[in-house]
């Protein structure tokens, strides 16, 4: 069953996401003096005294609403709210009670769930200043005073939180997901593909590019597996990022797509593939990630059959380092086709972690190297004497040789496209590692080495 869900819920700029990077335990939500930089909620697990549970991490309530992004902020504090098992409400002491305080306790308490009141920024908890009383107005009952920038006050918050939490939850330990990072460009869809899914507006979408800051996990489940789908910031072009926040929305898309096993390199049909998707695959396959080109917005192509043609031809030329990555047309909005990218899913998660015995892989080497010898180089040809796969997710194997220097890159792909013929690794880049056998290292010692990492 799933975790008990902990909301922390509260005015912007009180510290809920300095709060929730602490007790996580590392910086997962974005920080910043800027009120709103958090737009969308933030899932993340946390472990206490035994006891398991999921903080979501919301974006401020505001009473007056300004304009959309606020409006859409309100709205998925409220969804966090009603999916919570218990509310943790943050205030901040240095500015004191404050009129949408009483909105927001007003507001929780429709809600009948439990609740408790957190009093941030108080420097010394243990003994809070005499006004820390004033927030016995807003009829809540008990509080605990933390400074969530010293970690202060953190034992008290989660023993009480414990006794908030369900009694009869029973935790799956084993976690079997796919981790999915979406990326691309700004406003390619990345978040109305998250929202078409979970059928609800799980992340904030928006024409304004940008909208999306953190990197947001959902977990979906479609027929029998669950995937973990990290919903990322637009990478810009470094040129283009004009404030600090964008600049850590880039890196949290960074760290997502080193965590994610598969990623959907997500492409704008109506404006083609540009310089800068280039540069964000690329930083899927210099992680060695299993990979599929998503060509979103395909409900607003006229002609599909000669566009198709074009897009397709345009990555086979741009992406020609990444050529054994499948390619689907979707529209995230209508849904067409969408589904049919969990398959394409499962099967590159599959071909990343193929395993090829050794014996298997000398074989197809052997023939390989018959068909076609290494050239010579000033009269000395590379000899490769074997090889083993040495690990997966990405698949990556070892070569022994005589002299590395004698390689050329021509002769690795070639060695990679016959591996691919035979093995396959549909999806993901294969890596190969070149190593000289030692002068006095014989045959024995090497096939020794060879069947100690089978």
């Amino acid at each position: 069953m799933l975790k008990p869900i902990v909301a922390v819920i509260g005015r912007p700029n009180v510290g809920k996401s300095t709060f929730f990077n602490a007790i996580i335990g590392e910086r997962i939500s974005i920080v910043d003096d800027t009120p709103g930089v958090t737009r969308d909620r933030i899932y993340a697990d946390a472990e206490w005294l035994g006891h398991e549970m999921t903080f979501i991490d919301t974006g401020g309530i505001e009473t007056k609403i300004s304009d959309d992004i606020t409006k859409s902020m309100k709205i998925q504090a409220e969804i966090a709210i009603d999916t919570a098992d218990v509310i943790l409400f943050l205030a901040d002491m240095k500015t004191g009670i404050h009129p949408v305080d009483f909105e927001i306790a007003n507001m929780l308490r429709k809600s009948s769930k439990p609740i408790l009141l957190v009093i941030n920024k108080c420097d010394q908890p243990a003994n809070p200043p005499a006004e820390i009383y004033d927030f016995y107005q807003l009829g809540l009952g008990d509080f605990i005073p933390i400074s969530a920038t010293n970690k202060l006050g953190f034992t008290e918050v989660l023993d009480a939180l414990v006794k908030l939490l369900p009694k009869s939850e029973i935790y799956d330990q084993a976690d079997s997901k796919i981790s999915v990072a979406i990326i691309g460009k700004p406003n390619v869809g990345k978040s109305s593909l998250v929202n078409f899914l979970m059928q609800e507006e799980r992340t904030i979408t928006s024409e304004i590019a940008g909208t999306t800051r953190d990197a947001i996990d959902v977990d979906f489940h479609f027929e029998d597996q669950v995937y973990r789908l990290i919903d990322t910031a637009g990478l810009r072009r470094q040129g283009k990022i004009k404030h600090r926040i964008e600049k850590y929305s880039n890196i949290r898309t960074e760290q997502a797509v080193k965590r994610a096993d598969v990623c959907l390199v997500m492409i704008d049909a109506v404006e083609g593939v540009t310089e800068q998707d280039t540069k964000i695959a690329g930083l899927s396959h210099n992680n060695g990630k299993a990979t599929i080109f998503v060509i979103n917005k395909w409900d607003l192509i006229s002609n599909k059959n000669e566009r198709m043609a074009e897009i397709e031809k345009d990555l086979k030329i741009r992406f020609s380092f990444m050529a054994y990555a499948p390619i689907i047309f979707v529209s995230a909005i209508h849904g067409q086709r969408v589904h049919r990218i969990f398959n394409l899913i499962n099967e590159v998660y599959e071909q990343a972690h193929r395993k090829i015995s050794t014996n298997v892989v000398n074989e197809v080497l052997s023939s390989a190297i018959a068909m076609n010898p290494a050239p010579q180089d000033k009269g000395r040809r590379l000899k490769v004497l074997y090889a083993t796969q040495v690990a997966t997710g990405p698949p990556t194997f070892i070569f022994f040789v005589n002299n590395k220097d004698l390689l050329h890159f021509s002769y690795e792909r070639y060695l990679e496209n016959q591996f691919r013929l035979n093995f396959g690794f549909e999806g993901n880049p294969i890596h190969f590692i070149w190593r000289n056998r030692t002068r006095d290292e014989t045959l024995t010692e090497i096939f020794k080495k060879r069947d100690n990492q089978r």
